[in-house]
């Protein structure tokens, strides 16, 4: 995989230096769109695919709003990524895919247009229109050794864990001598704040800015290994059961509320029982510059992959995804590359903000109809949406619902 983000890097360099070699960049004036010739359609429209959880319905490329206004060289990144570990169907489409890195936007929307057929995607009772909601990594200050600060373990799984058996409670990790002792030696840091290390939980991986016992700092990432199989409950829902009625804008407002309440900060945690357990992986600048593996196994990018019900969108699917709300006007190509166990339905989408701050702020905020149109290369036959999930977290949407 690092030979292959090495490769993937180097393509984006080399696409950066063809589009800047051109001359001198004129200065920014207003303009109107460029006019995009109607893409042609080959051929009649096939039937519908059928999933378990969706209809996907044939439709004209002039359906997808916005078609031909994305910058696609930004999305290409994602479906480079993809093609590390494309599925059966777009895998005799990797070769072309890598050479039109450095194509012009319209010889790449000319090579979807001619390879892939668009299809609606809805719900079985006829539906089109969903939920997008979106996530990210988060990045904290953290600590190999515990202080009076950084107190807060994040652990490695221990021993014994077994799939869909349930472990120890969030509360019984915390208060049982036996579940300490299982956990011991297992710690990979130390975090300062619990409602950030809740937050890292919920988010399934992260980056730690750590400072060891010599002083040394540096980066790494924690990506998720396995839960205690307990259920998930919100804590959001939590303190909405306990009277307090602003509580939409998280962390801020749980974060202000444990401030003013600091006595029932540990009741607040338990009320979630499910706990995640991590493993630490390093990274190299080439790392630094994608997000996490989704449970497809490649690199997220940001602004471009999506986490998705896989009964309704097999992994490595190209989809058009349009949103209109009040955190962003989305009209842009995307790929499915992600899961998680709150990320359910049809028309169903999780998307993947970004890195730090900034990309945790919109994730926040993201709350808004959806609609999806899945890419499948022409005549070939319906998806297998089925196999098992490499990220088995919950991928629980930052605004609680």
């Amino acid at each position: 995989m690092r030979n292959g983000l090495q490769w993937l890097v180097g393509l984006v360099i080399v696409a950066t230096l063809a589009a800047c070699s051109t001359g001198p960049r004129a200065p920014d004036v207003p303009t109107r769109p460029a006019v995009i010739t109607p893409p042609r359609d080959l051929g009649p429209l096939t039937g519908s695919l059928a999933h378990p959880k969706s209809r996907w319905v044939p439709v004209g490329w002039g359906e997808l709003p916005g078609f031909g206004e994305d910058p696609l060289h930004e999305a290409w990144i994602a479906l480079l990524a993809n093609c590390s570990r494309p599925n059966a169907a777009f895998a005799p489409l990797c070769r072309d895919v890598r050479q039109l890195t450095i194509a012009t936007p319209e010889e790449q929307r000319q090579w979807m247009t001619d390879r892939l057929q668009p299809y609606r995607v809805e719900a079985l009772n006829g539906q089109t229109e969903g939920k997008l909601t979106s996530y990210y990594e988060p990045v904290y200050e953290a600590s190999r050794v515990p202080t009076a600060t950084f107190n807060v373990p994040l652990y490695q799984a221990p021993d014994g864990l077994a799939p869909r058996r349930p472990w120890y409670t969030r509360q019984e990790i915390e208060t049982l001598p036996e579940a300490q002792a299982a956990l011991r030696g297992r710690e990979i840091a130390w975090m300062a704040d619990p409602i950030d290390a809740l937050m890292l939980h919920i988010q399934g991986s992260g980056r730690l800015r750590i400072t060891e016992a010599n002083g040394y700092q540096h980066t790494v990432r924690v990506a998720f290994s396995a839960t205690n199989e307990q259920p998930y409950r919100s804590v959001q829902q939590w303190l909405m059961s306990q009277g307090v009625s602003k509580v939409g804008k998280w962390p801020d407002d749980t974060k202000a509320w444990a401030a003013q309440n600091p006595q029932r900060v540990t009741q607040l945690l338990w009320s979630n029982p499910r706990y995640v357990f991590f493993r630490e992986e390093t990274m190299s600048e080439v790392d630094a510059a994608f997000g996490p593996r989704g449970a497809q196994g490649v690199p997220l990018t940001a602004g471009r992959s999506i986490a998705v019900d896989r009964e309704s969108i097999p992994y490595g699917t190209p989809v058009w995804l349009t949103s209109n709300g009040p955190a962003a006007q989305l009209q842009k190509l995307v790929v499915a590359q992600d899961t998680g166990s709150a990320i359910l339905g049809a028309v169903r989408a999780d998307y993947f903000a970004g890195t730090g701050a900034d990309a945790g702020r919109l994730a926040a905020s993201m709350n808004q109809p959806l609609r999806l149109w899945a890419l499948w290369p022409r005549q070939l036959p319906a998806p297998d949406s089925s196999g098992p999930s490499a990220r088995q977290e919950d991928q629980f949407n930052l605004t609680g619902s």
